[in-house]
């Protein structure tokens, strides 16, 4: 199977069990970068930091930087309406036949069984990107990035006090994009 085709698979798959939003695909991501050359885990974690940190839903922020990585412009293209072609099917499918299922015992049991999962994956992708974020290997030696932990501890700390609390996510976004350009982590 060539690349274009392994793409739309591969990103049909996460939209389709990807349930969560843009956390809930870091897993499938990270396996994505395990099986196929198109990416590294490092620039996985790189994906995740612009993805974050521009406009736009973060699934499909990712979706389009991995697409567009593996096969330019064209992949990007591909890689997100696969992954979000899935959804739209669902939606259309479950919005014609709403009335029917809103009261359905089985539907909310359904419903009510893919929360612990959706929460299950959000964990994966936390624990994943702490990870990546603070541990790394260098000369087949695994190294903690204290100069991480300290920035972690700090924004921590920052977020207990009243003022910072409220300051708009833009503002914390560009400090940390600075930070990151400033001390290269």
């Amino acid at each position: 199977m060539n690349d274009a085709l392994l793409l739309i698979w591969e990103f049909f798959k996460t939209g389709l069990f990807a349930i969560g939003g843009g956390p809930a695909t870091i897993p499938f991501l990270i396996n994505i970068a395990n099986t196929y050359p198109w990416f590294s885990k490092p620039e996985l974690m790189d994906m995740i930091a612009i993805s974050e940190s521009t406009p736009g839903p973060v699934g499909i922020n990712m979706a389009t930087y991995a697409g567009f990585k593996t096969l330019g412009p064209f992949g990007g293209i591909v890689s997100t309406l696969s992954l979000t072609l899935p959804s739209i099917v669902i939606i259309i499918i479950i919005a014609k036949f709403l009335e029917g299922f809103q009261e359905n015992r089985t539907v909310k049991a359904i419903f009510g069984s893919i929360k612990p999962a959706v929460t299950a994956l959000i964990a994966v992708a936390v624990l994943n990107i702490f990870e990546a974020s603070l541990i790394y290997v260098e000369n087949d030696v695994t190294k903690v990035r204290i100069s991480s932990i300290i920035l972690a501890i700090i924004i921590f700390l920052f977020l207990q006090w009243d003022k910072t609390k409220k300051l708009h996510p833009a503002i914390w976004f560009l400090s940390a994009a600075i930070v990151g350009i400033v001390l290269q982590l």
